[in-house]
């Protein structure tokens, strides 16, 4: 069953409205077997194209994922790189900014956690909270040091918006592939996911008195999503707005993104020269003596 991925690109400069984006979409796949069938299968792909990816050491691959809480991110990382080597693989979660990250421009903490050449680099969160919870909850910016602060007013949003995509113009140019994910939640499917975490005592740690908090401000964190992807989703560096109500479609979704993706680099192990054979053959013929 074919993922149509154009379905879930935001395209640059669209006038986005979440409410008209379904957070569940007919399954792609027909039954749970069908369903663990077609994960394995696209882990598999992955693990194979992750190792030309790192022989190749050409381009560096960032995934970063965005989402409301209990949209389901861990889950989606985890089930969808279980077969990558973590030799090749760096997840980087981004929670409040330590005194240090905090003398430094909201960009700096990310920059230090990029993935190198022929590395997979997974944001869980990323700077895009600067433009998301710093928005709702803006008095998060007077612990920052933001110059000028007082003056700026909504010209601040936009100023981040363009250093972002200045950033990611950078990262494309210089070999980082970027792709942006939001995994879409509904308020009432959060609910319900917030109620099992108290129901089943194994996830009562995921559950705080925050987080239920968080949820009086819903419309206004749909409104920083919906100016915030509309803003720095771009052909080099694109938003992805996944359907999250379904976990395993989600996942399904979300790793053809990373295969398409990395498909794209056209990853090949390096050719071996006409130097390099002549110096296995004389490998070769050394091996053989020690064993006779």
């Amino acid at each position: 069953m074919a993922i149509r991925l154009r379905n879930f690109r935001v395209t640059p400069e669209e006038q986005l409205d979440l409410k008209q984006r379904p957070t569940r979409v007919a399954p792609v796949y027909r039954s749970r077997e069908h369903y663990r069938e077609m994960l394995a299968d696209h882990v598999n792909r992955l693990s194979e194209l992750q190792q030309r990816h790192y022989a190749a050491n050409s381009h560096a691959a960032l995934f970063i994922f965005q989402a409301m809480d209990a949209a389901g991110k861990d889950g989606v990382i985890r089930h969808v790189m279980s077969g990558v080597n973590p030799q090749g693989c760096q997840v980087s979660s981004f929670k409040h900014p330590s005194p240090m990250e905090l003398e430094h421009d909201f960009l700096w903490r990310a920059t230090v956690r990029l993935p190198e050449r022929g590395q997979i680099g997974i944001f869980n969160r990323s700077y895009y909270e600067e433009v998301l919870i710093a928005r709702v909850h803006p008095e998060i910016l007077e612990g920052e040091g933001v110059p000028g602060l007082k003056h700026r007013g909504k010209k601040l949003w936009h100023d981040r918006y363009r250093s972002i995509l200045d950033f990611e113009r950078h990262l494309h140019a210089n070999g980082t592939r970027i792709v942006k994910i939001f995994l879409h939640l509904s308020k009432e499917e959060q609910r319900q996911r917030f109620l099992a975490r108290i129901d089943q005592p194994h996830k009562n740690w995921k559950l705080s008195p925050a987080d239920i908090e968080e949820r009086k401000y819903w419309k206004d964190y749909r409104q920083a999503y919906e100016d915030c992807m509309a803003a720095t989703s771009t052909h080099q560096a694109p938003w992805y707005i996944v359907p999250a109500d379904d976990k395993e479609n989600a996942r399904l979704i979300v790793s053809q993104i990373v295969l398409d993706t990395l498909e794209g680099l056209k990853p090949r192990f390096p050719a071996t020269t006409p130097e390099r054979e002549a110096e296995l053959r004389a490998i070769r013929a050394e091996l053989i003596a020690q064993g006779e």
